[in-house]
C-alpha cells in the first residue's frame, strides 16, 4: 500500500481530516488573534492622538507621554486599557477618523488664527479721561477701554455698574425675544406680510405708546434746587472731563433709550477698534481732505476726539471748519460764503495776495489754522492760545476763490525780535518756491518796522533747510552787488534784516569766515557768487516779493 504524503501539522496517527480540520481552526485563530490586536492598536493610537492634542492645547504644552490611572507612563501596548470592538464596522470608523486626524495635524492652513488678549489690548494705552485706569468698559462686555466713548468713569458709572446693566438689559431683551417668537407663531398663518402693513397698530400697541406717554407725563416739569445745585457743583468740579448727570432730564423711558445707544455705538467703535479700521492711543489723522486735494497727514493734531478717531478729516479750504463726511462738507459748501481768509488784504501781485489776520478778532479761524498746522508740522505747541499773535496768510486766487498755500505766525509784541513763530507751507504747494517766498516775506515786514528779525527755535527739519538756503542766497546776492573793500557784518543786518547771528551762521557754512591775527575776516569766494549768478540767471525771475506791491503799515505797539 503506498505511503500518503504527510501534511504539516498532521499526526502520526494517520488521520488526515482531523489534521485539516485542526489546521483551519488554527488559521482562523490567529487570523483573530492578529485582528484585535490591529483594532488594539488602532483604539490605542487614537487615544494617544486624543491625549497628545489635549496636552497640547494646554497652557503648559507638555509633550509627556499620556499617565495611566497608577501616574506611571505605560511601557508597552498592553498596559493600556481598551475594551475591544463590537463589530468591524466601529474599527472602520475609528481608522478613518485617526487617518483624518493625522491628515489635519500636517496641514494647519485651515485653522483660524487664534488672537490672544496681549494681542487685543495695548497695555501702553490710557483712556484720556483724568483719573481714570482704563479698567472696565461702558457695555460691560470688555474688560479695558482707552477712549471716552467706552469710559465709565466719564458717563459717571463704575465698571460693576455698567456690568449690572447689561445684565438687566440681557433679561428684558430675552423676555422680549420671546414675546416676539410666540406673536410670530400665532400669527403665522394669518394674512400675509404687505397686507399687515397696511393694517391699524394692535392693542397691544396701542397700549405700550399709552404707556410711554404716561411715563413722559410723569416726568416733572423742571429741576428743583438741591438738584440744581448738584448738578451745578458736578459742572464746576468735573468741567467737560465728565458727562453732565442726565437724570431728572428727561423721563426715565428717554434715558433707558439713550443709554441703549450710547453703549451700542461704544461696542460697534471697540469692534472697528478690534479691526484695526479706528486708530488706537495717539487717535493718529491718516488723511484731510481739503479742497481738490487728499493730503496725507505727518504728525498727531489734537482734534476733538470724535474727529481725531474717524481717521479722516473733511476740511472747507476758505474757513478751515473740519467736519466728519463727505456729505457733511457738501452741504457746508453749498452755504459757506467765505472765498479768502478774514483780516485785511496788505499784498496782491498777480495771483498771490498775503492776508493779515489777528488773533483776537479771528479767533475759531486761526485756531483752525494751528491745527492744521500741527499735521505737518512736529514742534509746533500753539493750539488754542492765538489772541497774542498775527497771522499772515499767503493764498493763490483763481475764479473759485483764495486757496491757503501758507502761512506765518508772529508775536504783537517779542521782547526777542522773533518776526516768524511758526510758518508752515502747504504740502501740495511744497518745492514751488512758495517758502522762500514767506521767508522773503517776513524780512520784508521787519523792515518796514525797521528791526532786525529771526525766526523762533527750535525749527522743523524743513524750516531749517529752507531759512539756510534763504540765508546764503541772501548773503551771496549782497556780496554780489557789494562794491566796497570792507565788509562790516553789521552793515550787512542792517541792510537785509537778517540776525547777525544768523548771518555768522551761514558764512561759516559757505567757509567765508575766516580767523585772522585776532580778527574776524569775511573772504570773498567769487566761485560761489559765480555759481549762484548762474543758477539765479537760469532760473530767471520766478516766484519774488515785490516790496512795492506792499500796502502795510506796523500795528501799534510794535
Amino acid at each position: 500500500m503506498p505511503r500518503r504524503k504527510r501534511t504539516a501539522g498532521s499526526s502520526s496517527d494517520g488521520t488526515e481530516d482531523s489534521d485539516f480540520s485542526a489546521d483551519l481552526e488554527h488559521t482562523e485563530v490567529s487570523e483573530s488573534a492578529r485582528r484585535r490586536s490591529s483594532t488594539r492598536l488602532t483604539r490605542a493610537s487614537l487615544r494617544l492622538s486624543r491625549s497628545s492634542q489635549d496636552l497640547k492645547q494646554g497652557p503648559d504644552r507638555d509633550e509627556t507621554p499620556p499617565r495611566t490611572p497608577t501616574g506611571n507612563a505605560p511601557s508597552s501596548e498592553s498596559d493600556i486599557e481598551v475594551s475591544s470592538p463590537s463589530n468591524d464596522l466601529e474599527d472602520e470608523r475609528l481608522a478613518k477618523e485617526l487617518s483624518l486626524k493625522e491628515a489635519a495635524a500636517h496641514d494647519l492652513s485651515h485653522r483660524p488664527k487664534r488672537r490672544r488678549f496681549h494681542e487685543s489690548y495695548n497695555f501702553n494705552m490710557k483712556c484720556p479721561t483724568p483719573g481714570c485706569n482704563s479698567l472696565g468698559h461702558l457695555t460691560g462686555r470688555h474688560e479695558r477701554h482707552f477712549s471716552i466713548s467706552g469710559c465709565p468713569l466719564y458717563h459717571n458709572l463704575s465698571a460693576d455698574e455698567c456690568k449690572t446693566v447689561l445684565m438687566f438689559f440681557q433679561g428684558k431683551a430675552s423676555t422680549r425675544d420671546k414675546q416676539t417668537e410666540e406673536r410670530t407663531l400665532s400669527h403665522r398663518h394669518e394674512e400675509s406680510r404687505h397686507s399687515t402693513r397696511s393694517q391699524a397698530p394692535t392693542e397691544r400697541q396701542l397700549r405700550y405708546k399709552e404707556k410711554v406717554t404716561e411715563l413722559r407725563r410723569k416726568r416733572n416739569s423742571g429741576l428743583n434746587k438741591e438738584q440744581k445745585e448738584k448738578y451745578m457743583e458736578h459742572r464746576q468740579s468735573h468741567g467737560t472731563s465728565r458727562e453732565p448727570l442726565l437724570e431728572n432730564i428727561t423721563s426715565d423711558y428717554d434715558l433707558e433709550l439713550f443709554r441703549k445707544a450710547q453703549a451700542r455705538a461704544s461696542e460697534d467703535l471697540e469692534k472697528l477698534r478690534l479691526a484695526g479700521q479706528v486708530s488706537e492711543g495717539s487717535n493718529m489723522i491718516k488723511t484731510i481732505v481739503f479742497g481738490r486735494y487728499e493730503l496725507d497727514t505727518w504728525y498727531h493734531s489734537p482734534y476733538p476726539e470724535e474727529y481725531a478717531r474717524l481717521g479722516r478729516l473733511y476740511m472747507c479750504e476758505f474757513c478751515l471748519k473740519y467736519m466728519k463726511s463727505q456729505t457733511i462738507l457738501r452741504r457746508h459748501m453749498a452755504k459757506c460764503v467765505w472765498k479768502h481768509p478774514p483780516g485785511d488784504e496788505i499784498y496782491r501781485k498777480g495771483n498771490i495776495s498775503v492776508f493779515e489776520v489777528d488773533g483776537k478778532k479771528n479767533k475759531i479761524y486761526c485756531q483752525n489754522l494751528c491745527l492744521l498746522a500741527k499735521l505737518f508740522l512736529d514742534h509746533k505747541t500753539l493750539y488754542y492760545d492765538v489772541e497774542p499773535f498775527l497771522f499772515y496768510v499767503m493764498t493763490e486766487a483763481d475764479n473759485t476763490g483764495c486757496h491757503l498755500v501758507g502761512y506765518f505766525s508772529k508775536e504783537k509784541n517779542s521782547f526777542l525780535n522773533y518776526n516768524v513763530s511758526c510758518i508752515l507751507t502747504m504740502p501740495q504747494y511744497m518745492r514751488q518756491g512758495y517758502g522762500k517766498m514767506l521767508i522773503d516775506f517776513s524780512y520784508l515786514l521787519s523792515k518796514v518796522e525797521e528791526k532786525v528779525g529771526s525766526p523762533e527755535r527750535p525749527l522743523s527739519d524743513l524750516g531749517l533747510i529752507s531759512y539756510r538756503s534763504y540765508w546764503k542766497e541772501v548773503l551771496l546776492r549782497y556780496l554780489y552787488n557789494f562794491q566796497g573793500k570792507e565788509i562790516s557784518i553789521k552793515e550787512i543786518s542792517q541792510e537785509t534784516a537778517v540776525n547777525p547771528v544768523d548771518i555768522v551762521s551761514t558764512l561759516q557754512s559757505l567757509q567765508m569766515l575766516k580767523y585772522w591775527k585776532g580778527k574776524h575776516l569775511v573772504l570773498k569766494r567769487q566761485d560761489l557768487i559765480d555759481d549762484w549768478k548762474a543758477k539765479e540767471t537760469k532760473r530767471g525771475n520766478g516766484k519774488t516779493i515785490d516790496p512795492t506791491a506792499l500796502k502795510w503799515t506796523p500795528p501799534k505797539g510794535t
